[in-house]
């Protein structure tokens, strides 16, 4: 059995300079993702640095209109917080639709943003995987890869993201405020994670001590906003493609769109190829799916995920045509 320390630090401060000291050190807040990751081997820390009692949650508003959400404010209190379900909605569906509530209750947003991906293999200690060890292969390159990416994989990674928030703060151009070791900075959330490349075992541009503090969202931006997700069962199970989405309509033309797809890329993904095509168009079918196609030109499937291409493209197409018949509503009244 290897040794295993502990420490609670009483300040954000503290628990950086824990971590800058100690190389072996992991963040634990909630403990659903690593706690997992402990029990099965994946990863074996020498010291947990505990973040679950610092004064970083709460849900506050922000003097441009926006809010700002602490990093250890629970998934359950997050998604059904007023301010949240008025005025993004599409965050407290995503929120609702990711886990059961038991492990809402548990877990935290900093922590649902640097989850790691759940690939059969990444969890599976005895088989290869460039993420948990690098240099080992990619097994699901040609193993099971029903669930893997079809956007933004490489030779040696083609893992999905599994967040459902981040997704959806993805599309409201969330920042992520960060505490390190030569102070606080601001990172636009699309721009927080990495894509495999040939370094997939590096999720994210944060530092090993950097510490998310908070999460900020802006004012809304567009009249409507919806989150679907597509999956194997009815509930909690993790996405095969999700869409978010906001949408205003003016006089019969898109005069503004954000779009962020889920479950199809290696990290959450701000489809912005789709959103230039929406933009000045009709707000039709045929726009949509010339949208969601423009955005998968990209897309390299494999064996087992092909599927997605139509999937997510149906389904980009279905929540659009959904906002557009309420975006329409609510300018007319």
């Amino acid at each position: 059995m290897k040794p295993l320390q502990y420490t609670r630090p009483e300040d954000p401060e503290a628990a950086v300079a824990v971590m800058h000291s100690r190389p072996d050190g992991v963040y634990l807040a909630g403990g659903t993702n690593l706690v997992d990751h402990l029990k099965l081997g994946v990863t074996a820390p020498g010291l947990l640095v505990d973040i679950s009692r610092l004064p970083l949650d709460g849900i506050e508003p922000t003097a441009d209109g926006g809010v700002r959400i602490g990093a250890i404010t629970s998934n359950t209190d997050l998604a059904v917080h007023p301010a949240i379900r008025e005025r993004y909605p599409a965050l407290s569906r995503a929120l609702l639709s990711g886990a059961s509530a038991q492990i809402r209750n548990a877990a935290t947003v900093g922590g649902n943003l640097l989850q790691r991906t759940r690939c059969v293999y990444f969890r599976d200690a005895t088989t290869p995987c460039n993420k948990r060890d690098p240099g080992s292969g990619c097994a699901a390159l040609g193993g099971y890869n029903r669930q893997h990416a079809v956007l933004g994989g490489s030779d040696r990674c083609v893992a999905t993201h599994p967040s459902d928030m981040a997704v959806a703060m993805v599309a409201l151009d969330a920042v992520v405020v960060v505490l390190g070791a030569t102070g606080e900075r601001r990172i636009p959330l699309e721009e927080l994670y990495r894509l495999p490349g040939d370094e997939p075992e590096t999720d994210t541009v944060l530092d090993r001590d950097d510490l998310v503090v908070a999460v900020e969202l802006p004012p809304p931006q567009n009249a409507v906003a919806g989150y679907r997700k597509v999956r194997d069962r009815a509930s909690y199970a993790f996405a095969l493609v999700s869409v978010a989405a906001d949408l205003t309509v003016s006089d019969g033309t898109v005069t503004g769109c954000r779009l962020a797809y889920g479950g199809v890329g290696t990290r959450p993904w701000r489809a912005h190829r789709a959103e230039e095509v929406v933009l000045g168009s009709a707000p039709d079918d045929a726009t949509f799916a010339a949208a969601a196609a423009a955005e998968l030109a990209a897309a390299r499937p494999l064996d087992g995920n092909a599927f997605k291409v139509p999937l997510l493209c149906r389904t980009s197409v279905a929540v659009l045509r959904e906002l557009t018949e309420l975006a329409t509503r609510k300018e007319r009244t």
